[in-house]
C-alpha cells in the first residue's frame, strides 16, 4: 500500500496541471476532485456507476454466445469496414456435464471460434466458425488485430495434456497440472475471417530455458492487444521467463516490420524480483509513446504499466497503476481520449473500466467505472472493446451467473 501511496503523490503535480486540459467544465471539476482529494489522502481512487463517469453511459448488457455444453472464454473483438462485428473466443466442453468437480483453463478440446454480427450486436450467428484446432493440444485465448490493410491477425497458444508423461519427464517445460505449454502461433485472415493462414511461429526469447514439448525452445506468447504503430511496424508484448524462478515471468517486447511475417526482439518491458508480469495489451498514443497495461501477480493484482518514449527501443521502469483488476484493453474514442476496460476478480465480480486522457498519464485518478458487478465468481472477464460508431462501444467478455457455465456477453456504452 506504501508503494501505491507513493506512485499516487509522485503523479498529482502533473495531473493538476494536465487537468486545466479536460474537454468539458464537468470533467475539468471532476478531475480537480479527484485529484486534490488524492493529495490530501483521501479518495484517490473513486468508483462509480456508469452514469455518472465523464460522459460514459451504460445502455444494455447481452448475451453473445451461450451453450451450456461448453465452457466459452476470453474473447476479442474486431469491427470489419463494412460493419460487421466479429467476436473471437475459446471453446470448450463443460467439464461439469460429465462429473468434474470444478471448470479448468486448460482442455485438450479447446478449439478457437467466432461468431459475426452484421446488425451491430443486436442478432449474432448461432454456429460458431472454427478458427483454428491445434493437433497437439488445446488452443488459448484469440487476440485479434485488424490491420490498416483490413487483414487481421489473431495470437493465441496452446496447452498439451500430457496423460502419463510427468513433469520430471520434461523438467524444462512449463506446466499446469497435467498440461504442458506448446507456445505461441499467429494466424492471419485476409478476407473478413472466413479462412485463416498459419500458424505462423513466433520467436523465442532468448535467455528463457522453457522448453516445448518436443524439446525446442518454447516460442513467444502471451494474452493481450499487440498494435500496429503509426510508422507501420506492430508491437507485441510477450512473456518469459527468464529469471531463474519457476513460474515467475517478465514481459517483452516483439516487433515486426512486415505485418506479423517474421519477428524481432526489442527491448525487455518488465521485470522483479518479486511480481510477476504477464498478460499485456499494448497502446499507441497521438504522440507516439507505447504503453503496456500489464497483469501482475504477487501484488494484490494490481495493474502495472510500463511506457516507452522512443518506439520500443527501451521502457521506462514499470509503475504501480494504483487499481486492481485485470486483464486490461485500451480502446482510442474519437476524441483521442483512451477507454481503458479490465476484469474485476473480488467481490462484487464483474467489469469495469477507466477514462483515461490521450497519453494515458492520469490512470491512477481516473473515475472508476462499474459496468457490471453481478458475476456469480471471480472467472470472468478478460474485455475486448469496439467502437460501433461515433458515440457507441460494444465491450464483450466472458461471464457467469451463480457459477454457471460460463458464456460470451457484452455491454453497449454510450460516449458523450
Amino acid at each position: 500500500m506504501a508503494r501505491e501511496v507513493s506512485f499516487l503523490h509522485r503523479q498529482n503535480t502533473e495531473a493538476i496541471e494536465r487537468a486545466m486540459s479536460a474537454e468539458s467544465p464537468a470533467c475539468r471539476l471532476r478531475t480537480w476532485i479527484v485529484l486534490l482529494a488524492s493529495a490530501a489522502g483521501t479518495a484517490a481512487n473513486p468508483t462509480t456507476t456508469p452514469g455518472q463517469a465523464c460522459g460514459v453511459h451504460k445502455l444494455e448488457d447481452i448475451v453473445i454466445y451461450k451453450d451450456d455444453r461448453f465452457y466459452s472464454a476470453f474473447p476479442s473483438i474486431v469491427r470489419r469496414p463494412n460493419g460487421e462485428l466479429l467476436v473471437a473466443f475459446r471453446r470448450a466442453p463443460e467439464r461439469r456435464l460429465f462429473g468434474a468437480r470444478t471448470y479448468a483453463h486448460t482442455d485438450p478440446n479447446s478449439y478457437l471460434v467466432l461468431v459475426r454480427s452484421r446488425d451491430n450486436g443486436k442478432t449474432w450467428s448461432q454456429a460458431p466458425e472454427l478458427i483454428y484446432a491445434d493437433p497437439f493440444g488445446g488452443s488459448q485465448d484469440p487476440c485479434m488485430v485488424q490491420l490498416r490493410d483490413h487483414s487481421i491477425l489473431c495470437t493465441t497458444y496452446g496447452w498439451a495434456m500430457m496423460y502419463t508423461t510427468s513433469p520430471d519427464r520434461l523438467p524444462h517445460a512449463a506446466w499446469s497440472g497435467a498440461f504442458a505449454c506448446l507456445g505461441g502461433g499467429i494466424l492471419r485472415s485476409k478476407d473478413g475471417g472466413h479462412s485463416w493462414q498459419g500458424p505462423l511461429i513466433p520467436p523465442h526469447i532468448a535467455g528463457d530455458p522453457t522448453l516445448d514439448i518436443l524439446g525446442n525452445p518454447l516460442p513467444a506468447a502471451n494474452r493481450g492487444a499487440l498494435c500496429e504503430g503509426r510508422d507501420g511496424r506492430l508491437y507485441w508484448v510477450v512473456v518469459a521467463n527468464t529469471s531463474g524462478k519457476p513460474d515467475h515471468t517478465g514481459t517483452h517486447l516483439l516487433i515486426s516490420p512486415d505485418k506479423g511475417s517474421t519477428w524481432q526482439y526489442g527491448c525487455p518491458v518488465a521485470s522483479d524480483d518479486q511480481i510477476t508480469f504477464n498478460e499485456t495489451s499494448l497502446y499507441e498514443t497521438p504522440k507516439g509513446d507505447l504503453v503496456a497495461f500489464m497483469r501482475t501477480e504477487d501484488f494484490g493484482d494490481h495493474t502495472a504499466i510500463a511506457r516507452s518514449t522512443d518506439h520500443g527501443r527501451s521502457f521506462q521502469h514499470w509503475q504501480d497503476a494504483g487499481f486492481q483488476g485485470h486483464p486490461h484493453y485500451a480502446l482510442r474514442l474519437p476524441d483521442k481520449r483512451v477507454l481503458l476496460v479490465y476484469g474485476y476478480r473480488h467481490s462484487p465480480f464483474g467489469i469495469r473500466a477507466r477514462v483515461l486522457d490521450p497519453e494515458c498519464a492520469q490512470a491512477a485518478s481516473a473515475p472508476e467505472i462499474i459496468l457490471r458487478d453481478d458475476g456469480g465468481s471471480g472467472d470472468l472477464g478478460y474485455p475486448w472493446a469496439a467502437m460501433l460508431s461515433k458515440h457507441r462501444v460494444l465491450v464483450v467478455y466472458y461471464f457467469n451467473s451463480g457459477d454457471g457455465t460460463r458464456h460470451i456477453a457484452g455491454t453497449w456504452i454510450a460516449i458523450e
